[in-house]
């Protein structure tokens, strides 16, 4: 008895636990009104609102991905890459964006020995690729936005102004490269508000991208994608 009476045990555990009995948690998410899901609630609610004013998806995944440019500074946000799967029900049609940047032009093999760099950096001003991300959001926004472009981003700048609650994740991640970002007087006037990390909870306000953004929401993208990225040579 010993033996057979744990052994039940953990068969009826196992079998609630799959049962589809869920009084004991939250109900599943149902809506025909669109759902957006993010890795940070602001930018969740920045598409969510962007739907509610009539936006389309896109409209919503841009207002969003501009909002975690700025709630996660880590990332890359608009100095980095985008690329997005987008399924057009009506039509039934998948469509894919690759809006990477090319490497700089003079960024050469041999310049980079030249400097002693036998292999790709992975940080530095030698990894940086030209910028792609802005130029993704046009196209996408040109093919399947609805509201007006200037809107999408009043939801990034007034965070990016007005500051927002750093939380624990991101907090984390910024206290692990406070020794990176105190070497530069720039990486330290931005990041290092006060000449430390913020604290837990602290109010954190970039009003650097806050401007970018009002730029990019007034003025579109002013250089065409073959004028942007440079040819290999």
């Amino acid at each position: 008895m010993r033996v057979i009476v744990p052994s039940l045990l953990v068969f009826l555990m196992t079998y609630n636990a799959s049962s589809q009995d869920r009084s004991y948690g939250r109900s599943i998410v149902m809506t025909d009104r669109g759902i957006v899901a993010t890795s940070h609630y602001l930018a969740s609610q920045a598409g969510a609102q962007t739907l509610a004013h009539g936006g389309s998806a896109m409209d919503a995944a841009i207002a969003a991905n501009a909002v975690l440019g700025v709630t996660e500074p880590m990332m890359n946000g608009i100095g980095g890459d985008l690329f997005l799967i987008y399924w057009d029900a009506k039509a039934g049609k998948l469509y894919g964006l690759n809006a990477s940047g090319w490497a700089p032009r003079k960024l050469t093999i041999e310049f980079l020995a030249k400097h002693g760099i036998t292999a790709m950096p992975h940080d530095g001003i030698h990894s940086v690729t030209v910028p792609g991300a802005v130029d993704g959001w046009s196209q996408a926004h040109k093919r399947f936005g609805r509201l007006p472009w200037k809107d999408l981003f009043t939801p990034a700048i007034y965070y990016a102004e007005h500051g927002y609650a750093v939380p624990e994740i991101i907090q984390d991640y910024w206290a692990a490269e406070e020794a990176k970002l105190g070497k530069t007087a720039e990486a330290r006037r931005v990041f290092l508000p006060g000449g430390k990390v913020p604290e837990l909870g602290a109010t954190f306000n970039n009003p650097d991208i806050a401007k970018a953004l009002r730029l990019i929401s007034e003025k579109g993208v002013m250089l065409s994608t073959k004028a942007r990225l440079p040819r290999q040579s």
